[in-house]
């Protein structure tokens, strides 16, 4: 798919939130985009949404580099492993929608059909509020949760997709498929294969695109 359809506005008037280990706001890579956050681990301060880990650094540059006017939300699930609860994740869905975002970035999910009913009410929850969710559908031959769920904008990884570009899959009247690049921006000197790859940028990158869409104004890069 041509990204020509996406440019408008590069994600300006667009609330993302990232749910997953925080974000490092200062990292160059995200622009000064970051308005706020939060921490839903249990025992961990609220207000700690820093990212320790370095993957929702990651997820988060790779949104911006797609929709770099967009504001980006950090919504912690992660502490020191990327081990979580499906609660952390229901209750960061919950907080993006109660707190203005329209998209949601799931570069995540759970195998775990036990957590269904708990994250289609997170899902249905935002849902109401304006808010949709995008997040890995299958990987492996496994379906995800809550990728796979209805309402979901459910994403598949691609290795053949260029980076630049992401491609439609079905719309199968429970949600929207997509497909996309499991690579993110790339680091100067690093072989691609060395980087950090994966579904979760390939959710990264459907997201950009997705902000680049629901821009409520046509703009230029910033120089």
């Amino acid at each position: 798919m041509d990204d020509a359809p996406f440019a408008a506005g590069f994600g300006k008037g667009v609330t993302i939130a990232v749910v997953d280990s925080g974000v490092h706001a200062d990292h160059p890579h995200i622009g000064g985009r970051v308005t706020g956050g939060v921490c839903v681990i249990p025992m961990v301060d609220s207000a700690d949404w820093i990212d320790r880990v370095g993957h929702g650094t990651a997820v988060a540059a790779a949104i911006h580099e797609k929709a770099p006017l967009a504001a980006l939300l950090a919504v912690r699930v992660f502490d020191r492993s990327l081990t979580t609860s499906a609660q952390a994740l229901a209750d960061g869905i919950v907080w993006s929608a109660d707190n203005g975002a329209v998209l949601i970035n799931l570069s995540l999910g759970t195998a775990n059909s036990t957590h269904r009913e708990m994250l289609a009410n997170a899902v249905a929850y935002a849902a109401e509020r304006g808010a949709q969710v995008i997040a890995a559908r299958e990987w492996n031959g496994q379906r995800w949760l809550p990728g796979s769920l209805d309402g979901v904008v459910g994403v598949l990884l691609d290795p053949e997709c260029e980076r630049d570009q992401i491609g439609f899959v079905d719309d199968d009247g429970a949600g929207q498929i997509y497909s996309a690049s499991g690579y993110p921006r790339p680091i100067p000197g690093v072989p691609a294969e060395r980087n950090l790859n994966g579904i979760s940028f390939a959710v990264a990158n459907v997201t950009g695109f997705l902000a680049r869409m629901r821009s409520s104004v046509t703009d230029a890069l910033p120089g």
